[in-house]
């Protein structure tokens, strides 16, 4: 590669180069300058920081050329790519901004390092269609995630949460890259367009599944159900979403499954292509939708009904993302360009929501020392504010218009009807799975509007029992809540933008 070429792969990486630039200059202040300071400031300076760094890279990617590729897909830039990229910086910026009010770790440039480490590498994975960069961004990202599980070194749950993700991850990262192994025996390529045209080429020679081939679906869909956290795979889920720090869990939590849930749709409808079977009802042929399929069911379900017993909201939290990922398997299922879109939409609006609800949890943690539902007592009348942004995140995640979470499902679900009627089965499943998830969300809305007020604070006088919230905390979290209400009642200010970037993708 000579000096032109490295001028044009930095160019064509400055956004991640900017991200991680942003992460060492962060670190360098909070080191040499802030650690005299108190803890909160060391927070909000080091989240200001980092949040102008990601909007720098935003603000190159929105001049970045429209289309262009390096080293035979290695990298890969189109409009698609980019809206995914700017909708993962804009996660790393709520997540800095809920986390300024924090007090969990002494080590605040670390942590802001690590948050956009995290970030570059869910930029690189979503920008590639190869198989070698794809695992080493995924690698990237599960380390700098393990880390953040653990970083809260006062608390046992954060260390044992971080030592069940690191083996979990790295068994799932094993199947993973023995699934890339036989892809790449099959086709010879590393190149998910490559692999797909060798796929179709074993298919014209014999109409069958290949076992070398059904074995690598089998194996690269465990790799990603760990990273999505869909069922069986999700065993790691609900001890890192309670163990780790909130502002760890809100990332893992939202900025993970954008990244993860694109990739895992590129890789099973572009690499895949031609092994689709069917999953139509009583007509199962096998491929990797029949998996998907029945994963997505199992998960909706399991998700769903044990998230009704949990007593600690971030557990339920937990559990409800096992049902949302069964929900956003659907897309996968139906592989059109139309359920991609409204993938895209449903997992940002997610994510809007979830790192919102964490952000509560958050600050309701710093005053009561727990997250239990008990915890959330009286809320209201502590906090108007929080409640109702609180209210707002919990309603869109159960999906009641007009928030952002309904227009998601519904159109999610009207984009799995439009690829086949056979699929209704999963539909109707996922409806009524819906409407069982409202019982739990609503347990928790019951506990801050109608409970009271534990004892003490009954007691305590008005300006004592009001909750102070940091102020970019409560800005970051005012702003997610209006961004909820505003893809709710405008759904179209995002979905233009996802449809025209699919289109001039080529996708």
């Amino acid at each position: 590669m000579n000096a032109t070429n490295y001028a044009q792969l930095f160019q064509f990486a400055l956004p991640e180069v900017i991200v991680v630039v942003t992460a060492l200059i962060a670190l360098a202040v909070d080191l040499l300058f802030l650690r005299a300071s108190s803890t909160r400031l060391r927070f909000t300076i080091a989240a200001i920081l980092g949040s102008l760094g990601c909007a720098g890279a935003i603000l190159r990617l929105l001049h970045s050329p429209e289309q262009a590729s390096l080293l035979n897909g290695m990298l890969l830039a189109n409009p698609l790519t980019h809206l995914v990229q700017i909708a993962l910086l804009a996660v790393a910026i709520s997540t800095l901004l809920i986390s300024a009010g924090s007090t969990f770790t002494e080590h605040i440039g670390e942590f802001v390092l690590l948050i956009l480490i995290a970030t570059a590498g869910m930029m690189f994975l979503v920008g590639s269609q190869d198989l070698l960069v794809i695992f080493i961004s995924l690698e990237l990202l599960s380390l700098s995630l393990y880390i953040l599980t653990a970083f809260d070194k006062s608390s046992a749950q954060s260390s044992e949460a971080a030592l069940k993700y690191f083996l979990f991850g790295g068994m799932s990262a094993a199947f993973l890259l023995f699934g890339f192994s036989l892809l790449y025996g099959f086709s010879n390529s590393t190149s998910l367009p490559r692999i797909a045209d060798a796929i179709h080429a074993a298919y014209a020679s014999n109409p069958h599944l290949n076992p070398l081939l059904a074995i690598a679906i089998v194996t690269t869909v465990i790799g990603f159900g760990f990273k999505v956290a869909a069922f069986p795979f999700h065993f790691w889920a609900p001890d890192v979403y309670q163990g780790a720090p909130a502002p760890s869990a809100a990332f893992i939590a939202s900025g993970s499954k954008v990244a993860s849930f694109f990739i895992f749709f590129q890789v099973m409808v572009v690499g895949f292509a031609g092994a689709e079977g069917s999953a139509r009802w009583l007509h199962f042929v096998p491929g990797w939708v029949a998996v998907l399929a029945i994963v997505a069911a199992l998960s909706m379900v399991l998700g769903n009904l044990v998230a009704i017993v949990q007593s600690h909201v971030r557990r339920l939290l937990a559990y409800s993302a096992i049902a949302h990922a069964g929900y956003m398997l659907l897309a996968l299922v139906a592989h059109t360009q139309q359920s991609l879109a409204a993938l895209l939409y449903y997992v940002v609006t997610y994510a809007l929501a979830t790192l919102g609800a964490f952000g509560v949890v958050a600050i309701v943690e710093q005053r009561t020392g727990g997250d239990r539902l008990s915890d959330f007592d009286g809320l209201s009348r502590l906090s108007p504010v929080l409640s109702a942004c609180m209210f707002i995140f919990l309603l869109s995640l159960a999906g009641i218009p007009p928030l952002a979470g309904f227009f998601g499902k519904f159109y999610l679900f009207v984009s799995v009807l439009d690829s086949g009627p056979g699929l209704l089965w999963l539909i109707v499943l996922a409806i009524a799975m819906s409407a069982v998830s409202l019982y739990y969300y609503l347990q928790v809305l019951k506990r801050i509007y109608v409970a009271n007020p534990a004892a003490e604070v009954a007691n305590a006088s008005a300006q004592a029992a009001t909750i102070r919230t940091p102020f970019l905390s409560q800005a970051g979290i005012i702003l997610l809540a209006a961004g909820i209400v505003i893809l709710g009642c405008a759904p179209h200010l995002l979905l233009e933008w996802i449809h025209a970037a699919i289109r001039a993708s080529g996708i």
